[in-house]
This record gives structure tokens, sequence and C-alpha cells, in this order.
């Protein structure tokens, strides 16, 4: 039987709010992801190049928010076919290039300000391709280009997460088949995080966030067969209690 998603759980950092400890609400997918949000354990923050919701301002406060309710954050940031986004979109190859290099150089600024700002030096900062000499990413990552093969679920949700990222960049225009490929390609090297954090990170349990539900979360956390993420993985939907109210 297919989890379902779970009503918000308010969380609060305490009652002196701060540029730094923001009221936040936690949407865990399902009651075993709440399970391991209770342990604690972990923290995953991904962030994506060019996504204006990931201010140093707004990583700030999800790191101090993290800290205070798990034992470890870390916060993981995209670099991997950022290239071939812009050249999907259009860009000729030099200027694809230049502009993957601005955004990813751009984007791990506002990582390591925000963290720097929320005071807490012991958080990790990685980029995605730190990861991809390691065993547990080579097999996480290969596991998801067999499933994207065979697992027709797990393909059209990708697809679907790709084709709505384009979709902007493109005007509206529905994808070609090699920028959809780009696009799937890019949610691919993301993917091994959704999966098994705790492999790559060396975690008991870890809780990865984000402030929207994602066409995959379903296919990872809500299903009992095909591709799906592992016991000790788990998801939630963590965005500002204001923003929480006004979506209810």
């Amino acid at each position: 039987m297919s989890e379902t998603l779970l009503s918000d759980t308010p969380v609060s950092t305490g009652t002196n709010p701060s540029p730094t400890a923001a009221e936040f609400h936690a949407a865990p997918f399902s009651e075993r992801c709440r399970q391991i949000f209770g342990r604690g354990d972990h923290l995953l923050i991904g962030v994506s190049p060019g996504n204006s919701y990931f201010s140093a301002g707004r990583i700030a406060e999800l790191v101090h928010w993290g800290r205070s309710r798990f034992s470890a954050v870390d916060v993981v940031h995209a670099d991997l076919h950022v290239e071939a986004q812009f050249a999907a979109a259009g860009y000729p190859p030099d200027a694809a290039a230049r502009r993957a290099a601005k955004e990813v150089k751009a984007t791990r600024r506002r990582v390591e300000r925000g963290v720097a700002d929320a005071g807490r030096t012991a958080v990790g900062v990685h980029a995605l391709s730190d990861f991809t000499d390691t065993a547990a990413y080579r097999r996480l990552h290969r596991g998801v280009l067999d499933a994207l093969g065979t697992d027709r679920p797990l393909r059209t949700a990708t697809e679907r997460m790709a084709g709505g990222f384009l979709h902007s960049r493109l005007d509206g225009a529905a994808p070609a088949a090699d920028q959809l490929a780009a696009g799937v390609a890019y949610i691919a090297a993301e993917l091994p995080f959704f999966l098994d954090t705790p492999a790559l990170l060396g975690v008991a349990s870890s809780v990865a966030c984000y402030h929207v539900e994602l066409p995959l979360t379903g296919v990872l956390f809500g299903r009992a067969e095909g591709l799906r993420a592992a016991a000790g993985q788990a998801y939630a939907v963590v965005r500002p209690a204001a923003v929480a109210a006004v979506a209810a």
C-alpha cells in the first residue's frame, strides 16, 4: 500500500526570532519519514543553481533551524550537467559553459555565506561532484540509470520534473528529445541523495528537505516496488511558517 502525504507539522526554533531563527513547518512525506525525522540524526539541504528561493538568508535560516533539530546538517549544491541545461535552453556551447560556471560559483558563494551567517561552522558544505568518485555514489547513480530504462513510473516522473524545469527556459515550448535527455541527466545526478544519503555521508539516517513536494517524491517514498529510498532515508517538505500558512 502506498504511503500518503501527512499534514504539516509545525516546528519552531524558539520564541526569540532573529535573521537565523525563523519558524518553519515540516511535512514528512509518510509515517516512516516522520519516524526518521523524529530521530534527528541528519538533515540534508539540497541547493540548485539559479533557484531564487535559496538566498543566503534562507540558507542561514534553514541551517540554524536544522541544527536545532538534527545532530548533523549538510548542504549539497548541484554542479553536474548544469552546462547541458543551458545548452538545452538554446545557449551556444561557449556561452552555456560560461553561464554554468557563473551559476555554480554564485550558488557556492550563497551556500558558504548562509552557513557562515548561521554561525554553524560544523555544517558540511559539498558540491555534488565531490561524490562522483566514491563507490557509494557510483553504485546509486548506476542504479538510477538502470531503473530509468525499465521503471516506467520513475521515468515518467523524472521526465515530468525535467519538462517542468525546461518549460520556463523554453518560453513554454515543449522540449525536444535531446533537451529532455539533458534534464533527465541533471536529475539523475541528484537522485542518489534522495535514495541513500546515509550511505553517501556515513550517517545513521537522513531527511532530505525541499520547499515543495516533487513529482518523484511519491515514486521514491510511496510505493513498495521499483527504485525507492533506502530504509534510513526520509523526505520532508520544509517551508517558512508564513508560506505554509498561506498554502494551507
